[in-house]
């Protein structure tokens, strides 16, 4: 009988050890708690987070290469008007200020002038010698035609007549000059714009008084800006990539995202002493008036182009000296590979070196799967 126990206690003791080892072998350990679900499998990762991840298919176009200017913008010299009374006197009124809009012709200030007043004088004076001149002459005319005068004594009276005709005509000019009516001025000389355009500044005020051509600045200064000058400076060693009649992009800081189109009118024929550059022309419609002058930009010019893989700046991670993108393995997967980058060209940039045409990367939601993987 003892022997039979101690046999059965045997075989639930084997029994048991049997049923660990079979545990040991088959079964798989679950995950411990918490974790990450972009778990590595050979440098792959799983998205956390799919819909936050976009994708493209990387491909081969050409780069260009840009000659990039700094720019202002000037009016065209040849546009420029600076105004000056064209007879001294005492301001009475300045009827413009800065960035007024002027029409040919309209008022520009008014002044009271003795220059004026003198010029009407001797214009009236004039007139009034020159109808008893022309009234000598035709009793002259008369008396010679019934021989009751000499004929020197006729050419005397043609004379007289023909000095005081041409008298008034020099009154009627110098009035004119003035830019008044000669039949209707009075000693208030107005002062007209020479043109169509904008007043850059004003260099007068009411109550001062003005010398005319000879005052140290002018009343106002017009300029036409309907057609604009943006002006670069370039390095000699560019000069073969921005000859004139080349395509330009001017670009200016006051409206960021846009951008005009012209070509390079000219470019200086010395280089400047000082700077060591020869200054770039590029002539710019400006019908609205938008482009303003001394406004700062950039004048961008192509210089050459080349196939290269371009792809977005989202699609880019740096640390440090070392950049890397994510490419796309299929199932929601994707492995890192690190690229060496060349230029920056409009919001994208260029790929040396680690990627090919055809390779899948993340555009977007690259940070995601940075994120994972450093979790």
């Amino acid at each position: 009988m003892n022997s039979g126990l101690r046999f059965l206690g045997l075989a639930v003791v084997l029994a048991l050890a049997g049923c660990g080892s079979g545990s040991n072998t088959n079964a798989t350990p679950p995950p411990p708690a918490g974790a990450n679900s972009a778990a590595a499998t050979d440098g792959e990762y799983i998205a956390p987070d799919s819909k936050g991840v976009q994708t493209i298919t990387v491909s081969e176009s050409p780069i260009p290469d840009y000659l990039e200017l700094p720019a202002h913008i000037e009016p065209d010299p040849t546009h420029v008007v600076r105004v000056f009374a064209p007879a001294g006197g005492r301001i009475v009124e300045m009827k413009v200020r800065p960035w007024d809009h002027v029409e040919k012709g309209a008022t520009l200030a008014l002044l009271d002038s003795s220059d004026l007043a003198r010029a009407v004088a001797d214009y009236h004076k004039a007139r009034v010698d020159n109808e008893v001149k022309q009234k000598a002459l035709a009793r002259a005319n008369d008396l010679y035609d019934h021989h009751a005068i000499a004929e020197k004594d006729f050419q005397q009276a043609q004379g007289d007549a023909q000095m005081s005709q041409a008298e008034v005509d020099a009154a009627r000019e110098q009035i004119k000059v003035f830019g008044m009516d000669p039949d209707r001025a009075t000693n208030q000389l107005r002062v007209a714009a020479p043109r169509t355009g904008i007043v850059l500044d004003i260099g007068a005020a009411s109550g001062e008084f003005s010398t005319a051509l000879a005052a140290a600045q002018p009343l106002c200064t017009i300029a036409d800006i309907s057609e604009i000058w943006a002006m670069g400076d370039m390095y000699e060693k560019d000069y073969t990539a921005a000859k004139p009649g080349e395509a330009a992009q001017v670009t200016l800081n006051a409206y960021p995202g846009q951008h005009w189109a012209g070509r390079v009118s000219v470019v200086s024929g010395e280089v400047d002493a000082t700077t060591h550059t020869l200054h770039l022309r590029v002539v710019l419609p400006n019908p609205d008036g938008r482009i303003k002058p001394a406004m700062f930009g950039s004048i961008r010019i192509l210089r050459s182009s080349a196939n290269g893989i371009l792809v977005p700046a989202s699609a880019v991670i740096r640390e440090g000296n070392h950049s890397y993108v994510y490419i796309g393995k299929g199932n929601n997967r994707y492995q890192r590979r690190d690229v060496t980058l060349g230029r920056t060209v409009d919001g994208s940039m260029e790929v040396v070196s680690g990627l090919l045409a055809g390779d899948i990367i993340v555009s977007e939601g690259a940070l995601l799967l940075r994120s994972a993987e450093q979790s």
